[in-house]
């Protein structure tokens, strides 16, 4: 895929151009400068905001340090995931930590950010105090805890990993867990049912998600016959830790192909790609792999930039995706200890964020430029998809480019 081919597509699905007619006063606003600028993307540019728990809850042992990576999460990212694994967020039975992650899930929303929550059901950091219940107990308790989350939180997060990594659920054999155990006593289909149909009830408008890593023809068997089942999904997430190097455009376009055939959105909810050292492809479980230090290299972070680079341009290039997630902003806390932040441990950013930056705020943003209307009050330009406000002088107005394509909008100024 050459990058002229893939920018064409980019454009063609994630940009409109748009002609807005502009009014003051039930007039149209002819001959007049005005300012445009974009405020958000409709594309998801997301991230774990796992890091920024303390911060958006005012426990920070440096706040400064916290401000500063919060101002560089938001010079990226629009969208967030945050924390749900059962063992770490009720550790004793009957004890959620709900308060913290409410604050935290309020302050990305009231900045203008979305909220994924993951996951509500996964076998890995499972609560440990399931292993004293039997199965038919444990399915009750994974159902009331779908219900209580998705309804606690609504409003607030409105987007959920309902269930993770099913293909492997029943057959996992690391540890024993309450999870394997009734996945592996009803079957996987009916595991997805029970809990989609305990996150539905309790949230009927919000976008629930399949989630998993294995990217075979097992996953694709397991969403076949969980849609034939009548089990209503409404995106697909797709992982993407390439900890063993790069797929590359060819596996990553062939993937989409694969798994956009459901007619289903695509999320590619967690990606990495190292700006040091790769993962030896021998490993089979990338938790096997354990060094007593993972440094970032210069050159591994020119090979992240570029790899980050094509990565997005070819997920924005595909019209079924309408989310990436990156796993990790900062090294420091990153998954395995791997250097595939966008900020180093010395919290300086790499090459990676500021190739991202002018990728999400620039090539494919419009920052605050002046446009002249015509004598009719019109704005000609080519914008992406997202919230844009124009300005003439204290006059002010919102609008949204919604459809790629072409639009025409009248508006209104305050």
């Amino acid at each position: 895929m050459t990058e002229t081919f893939s920018d064409d597509r980019i454009r063609q699905h994630r940009s409109a151009d748009a002609t807005i007619t502009l009014t003051l006063d039930g007039e149209p606003l002819a001959g007049r400068e005005v300012q445009l600028e974009q405020t958000r993307h409709k594309f998801l540019f997301g991230c774990t905001g796992f890091e920024l728990m303390d911060h958006a809850n005012g426990t920070a042992a440096d706040p400064e340090g916290d401000a500063r990576n919060a101002e560089l999460w938001e010079g990226l990212f629009n969208f967030a995931t945050l924390p749900f694994y059962w063992g770490r967020f009720e550790p004793e039975r009957g004890k959620p930590a709900t308060e913290p992650l409410r604050k935290a899930a309020q302050w990305f929303t009231d900045r203008g950010h979305p909220v994924k929550g993951h996951p509500l059901a996964w076998h890995t950091v499972s609560a440990d105090w399931l292993l004293d219940l039997d199965n038919e107990e444990i399915a009750r308790v994974q159902v009331e805890r779908i219900k209580r989350e998705v309804g606690d939180f609504a409003g607030v997060i409105d987007m959920w990993d309902v269930i993770n990594e099913v293909v492997i659920m029943p057959i996992f054999d690391k540890y024993d867990n309450g999870i394997t155990r009734i996945c592996r006593d009803i079957g996987r289909i009916p595991m997805v049912r029970m809990v989609f149909d305990a996150a539905r009830e309790a949230g009927p408008n919000a976008t629930l998600l399949l989630n998993d890593f294995d990217m075979s023809a097992a996953y694709e068997c397991l969403i076949e016959g969980v849609l034939e089942a009548g089990i209503k999904i409404d995106a697909l997430g797709l992982q993407s830790h390439m900890h063993q190097g790069y797929w590359g455009e060819e596996k990553t376009e062939a993937i989409l192909d694969r798994f956009s055939r459901y007619g289903l959105p695509i999320h590619f909810t967690e990606t990495t790609i190292l700006s040091g050292e790769i993962m030896p492809p021998e490993i089979e479980d990338l938790n096997d792999h354990v060094v007593d230090s993972w440094p970032s290299t210069p050159e591994g972070e020119a090979r992240q930039a570029d790899e980050i680079e094509r990565h997005y341009r070819t997920l924005l290039a595909h019209p079924s995706v309408e989310a990436v997630t990156y796993w990790g902003m900062f090294d420091k806390g990153m998954w395995l200890g791997a250097p595939g932040g966008f900020v180093r441990l010395d919290g300086t950013p790499k090459p990676s964020y500021d190739r991202l930056h002018h990728l999400v705020n620039e090539e494919w943003g419009t920052p605050a430029t002046t446009l002249a209307t015509d004598a009719e009050g019109r704005l000609h330009f080519n914008g992406f998809l997202g919230d844009y406000r124009v300005t003439v002088a204290d006059r002010n107005a919102a609008f949204q480019l919604d459809e790629a394509g072409t639009a025409n909008l009248t508006i209104a100024l305050d």
